[in-house]
């Protein structure tokens, strides 16, 4: 095992994630273009799954669990912005296209077994909809009315509850892993295992973060994806910084 991973993570305050956001909207105000470029970029694809799924719900959920799941190796570029800013380095497209011109494999493989538990989940999610539901559900309207307006049943619940168990794995093998792969020349194992660590050490600041993260991607969906501009390169950045308050002293 890598010796820096291996370390001990630095502790956490309960709130310290609001400062995470903080930092974000300073890299934003610093480098606003590409920012917001990766913002609009996702909120196009986004646009783009929305026009050709239409009214097959499935392939529309499904394609949104797996962007949202691979979408923290996608912002690639917004860590490494982040990192040039804190180290004092001139910041900017030459940034970005420096890091996905020499793409590491290790950000690729794991944005592969990220999409493969995206995957997991649509398919899980939609056996439990499609066995328990009182109607075939075909359209999101399907999914209101005999999903979550249903009184009767539990089967919301349900997939919340089920939705969450599984989230939370891929949200503790990912949250510390991707800057970390960027930034130091360690094991896509050692990345996940210190990811894991970062969680078991820190739950409360981390269950704070998970609900950010959460809530804004929400905001983003909600806001027929426009708000995606502004949230992605705000959680993207404040991840960053996430991961090197995190990291041993030694690291500073």
């Amino acid at each position: 095992m890598n010796a820096t991973a291996s370390m001990p993570l630095r502790p956490l305050r309960p709130l310290q994630p609001l400062s995470w956001l903080e930092h974000a909207w300073h890299d934003i105000r610093l480098t606003p273009g590409v920012s917001f470029a990766h913002g609009a970029a996702l909120a196009a694809f986004g646009w783009l799954l929305l026009a050709l799924a239409h009214q097959r719900f499935w392939v529309l959920a499904g394609a949104l669990s797996g962007f949202l799941i691979v979408a923290p190796v996608l912002v690639t570029g917004l860590y490494a912005t982040s990192r040039a800013l804190e180290r004092g380095e001139a910041a900017g497209w030459g940034t970005v296209w420096a890091v996905w011109r020499s793409l590491d494999r290790r950000l690729v493989l794991f944005g592969l077994l990220l999409g493969l538990a995206g995957t997991g989940w649509v398919m899980t999610s939609a056996a439990l909809i499609t066995l328990f539901a009182p109607g075939p559900v075909n359209t999101p309207v399907d999914f209101l009315r005999l999903v979550v307006a249903n009184r009767s049943s539990w089967l919301f619940e349900a997939w919340l509850g089920l939705g969450a168990l599984l989230a939370a794995p891929v949200f503790a093998s990912s949250v510390l892993a991707i800057p970390m792969l960027l930034d130091q020349r360690v094991s896509l194992l050692d990345a996940v295992l210190a990811s894991w660590r970062s969680v078991l050490d820190n739950p409360l600041p981390m269950a704070v973060w998970a609900a950010l993260l959460m809530g804004f991607t929400l905001l983003g969906l909600g806001s027929a994806l426009l708000g995606l501009v502004a949230v992605v390169p705000m959680l993207g950045h404040a991840s960053w910084y996430a991961y090197r308050d995190l990291m041993p002293v030694e690291r500073r």
